[in-house]
């Protein structure tokens, strides 16, 4: 009897077991068909400091973003702190899809007009992509007049490719890498590389909802470089269909053929640009039900 009972036990034992292990199977087979959720606003706004976040907005947005940068602060009370000279950027944005824009601009500063092609690879999603990864192009056209030196067309061309590699690692704290390859077809002195390969870091902390604290930083790869890694700090206040971005830079210029390879300012020297972007979103085009904004 004692027999019976033991090898009741047993069995009871392994039935259990199985149970267990049958249920904690199917927990993981749940788990595992849950649809992957994606992991938005990376970054409030498209741009960071100087250059591009890896956001893309909804098909049918254009957005209008106006950036400003002021003179050296270290320039003295005289010049009010820099706040006597300015250097603008008007830029248009256009989102032929949720995943790709399209956008020009022009700088007052060396009278620069650019244009870029945005596409967004990869986004990041819970439980499945670690990371958004969005693919930048920008080609620019220096247009200054130059009496001193023959500008053909080809030698005012710069151009740009870019891979922005960005995670969200909560809600509060966005981390971005930005890989880029700079090819200018006239450099000031011989000295100076035609080819120039940077990495650039970004990131962003949230205080709040609204309010964030933004850096970034690209750092040029080569010897005997002229001049100084761009850096820049700010704080980003989102306003319903606006993006105000407050900056500190050592880069006047605005765009990525200018500010990565040509920033001549030393920001620990107290060379450093007062700035802002302002941008606004307008829908000018229908969207379908359940699109991302």
């Amino acid at each position: 009897m004692k027999k019976v009972v033991f090898f009741l036990m047993i069995i009871s034992l392994r039935i259990s077991q199985f149970s267990m292990a049958q249920d904690l199977l199917d927990q993981l087979r749940d788990e595992s068909e849950v649809e992957p959720k994606l992991v938005m606003s990376t970054f409030k706004g498209t741009r960071i400091i100087n250059g591009q976040s890896v956001e893309t907005r909804g098909k049918g947005n254009l957005e209008m973003i106006i950036s400003h940068r002021f003179g050296r602060i270290n320039s003295g009370a005289y010049n009010l702190f820099g706040l006597d000279d300015s250097n603008v950027r008007l830029g248009l944005e256009c989102s032929v899809t949720d995943n790709l824009t399209l956008g020009f601009g022009r700088n007052s500063f060396n009278k620069i007009y650019d244009g870029y092609v945005k596409g967004k690879l990869i986004q990041q999603k819970s439980n499945r992509s670690p990371v958004t990864i969005t693919w930048v192009s920008d080609a620019s056209l220096y247009s200054l007049k130059r009496p001193e030196l023959e500008m053909t067309f080809e030698r005012r061309l710069r151009f740009v490719n870019q891979v922005l590699i960005a995670r969200k690692i909560n809600s509060a704290i966005s981390l971005q890498l930005m890989p880029s390859y700079v090819h200018r077809n006239l450099v000031p002195t011989e000295s100076e590389p035609n080819d120039l390969f940077a990495m650039g870091m970004a990131g962003k902390v949230s205080l709040s909802k609204r309010v964030a604290l933004t850096g970034e930083y690209y750092y040029r790869f080569g010897e005997d470089l002229p001049g100084y890694n761009s850096l820049g700090l700010g704080i980003e206040i989102e306003t319903g269909g606006h993006v105000f971005q407050l900056q500190f830079t050592n880069s006047n210029e605005m765009t990525p053929s200018g500010f990565i390879p040509s920033t001549t300012g030393d920001f620990f020297d107290g060379d450093i640009h007062f700035g802002f972007n302002v941008s606004r979103s307008f829908q000018v085009g229908r969207r379908k039900a359940g699109m991302l904004p």
